[in-house]
This record gives structure tokens, C-alpha cells and sequence, in this order.
């Protein structure tokens, strides 16, 4: 990774990803499931500090650096994985309405964004935002498993 293929400046499409992920967050803020496990509170405070802090890493880092090197975005098969990954987002948020909040939905609702990020800083070869994007994927399902399923 050279530090001079990268350019500062806002990448469009990695904001309108960031706000697409953000949707079904508001909408769970403002409109609570019947069965909304996820109000809990946290036992992993500091865990949870350290996960926020990474999570604006990785959105700051995808949404203001681009690589030179990756051209304009195309349709790849990590494009499309990436736009996969929040598909299935939506339908474990959409699952976790319709009142299914076991393991499985749980997870979906940690990896599957964490997933579109990493898929999409690695089809614009954003290297910057990989490393945030991992640590942030691993204290988010930690987090989750934790507080919702152990």
C-alpha cells in the first residue's frame, strides 16, 4: 500500500452505503420492535466504546479517502457482494420486526453491515478503511454474542 495513491475526498457511493446502513437503525430508534432484545443494556461498556470509536474510523475512511488505483466503480463481484450484504441486512432487521430475535438473526444484524463495509473498501481498494473495518467487525459480533446470546 503506497500513502500517494490515496486522494482525500468524498467518496458518494460510500456515503449513500453508510446511510443505507443507518436506515433501519434510526427506524429502530424511533420505532421500538414488540420484542426488542436490543434495548437491553450493554455488559460491555467499554467494548462497545471501543466499537463506535472503530465504526467512525471505517465510515470517515470510506467516505473521505479513495484510491487511484481503483478506478471508477464498476459492477464486481465484490460490488455486488458488498450491495448483498445490506439485502440481507434488511431482511434480518425486517426478521427481527416480525419478532424473531434468536441467535441467528442477532448475528445477521452484527456481520452483514460490518460485511458490506469491508466487501466495498476491498472493491475500491480502500486498505485505509480494511483495518478499522475489521477490528470494528470483530468488537461489534463480540459484542453482540455477549450481550444478546451467551
Amino acid at each position: 500500500m503506497k500513502v500517494k495513491e490515496y486522494q482525500f475526498g468524498l467518496n458518494v457511493f460510500a456515503i449513500i452505503l453508510f446511510v443505507l446502513v443507518m436506515i433501519p437503525n434510526l427506524i429502530w430508534f424511533f420505532v421500538p420492535s414488540q420484542n426488542d432484545v436490543l434495548r437491553n443494556e450493554s455488559v460491555t461498556k467499554i467494548l462497545d466504546v471501543f466499537g463506535s470509536i472503530f465504526q467512525v474510523f471505517t465510515v470517515a475512511a470510506l467516505c473521505a479517502f479513495r484510491n487511484e488505483k481503483a478506478g471508477k466503480l464498476q459492477i464486481s463481484l465484490l460490488f455486488i457482494t458488498s450491495l448483498l450484504c445490506l439485502l440481507f441486512y434488511y431482511v434480518f432487521w425486517i426478521l427481527y420486526y416480525c419478532n424473531y430475535t434468536h441467535a441467528a438473526v442477532l448475528i445477521g444484524l452484527s456481520i452483514f453491515p460490518c460485511a458490506s463495509f469491508l466487501l466495498y473498501g476491498f472493491d475500491r481498494k480502500n486498505y485505509i478503511a480494511l483495518i478499522p473495518a475489521f477490528v470494528f467487525t470483530v468488537l461489534h459480533s463480540v459484542s453482540t454474542i455477549i450481550n444478546f446470546i451467551i
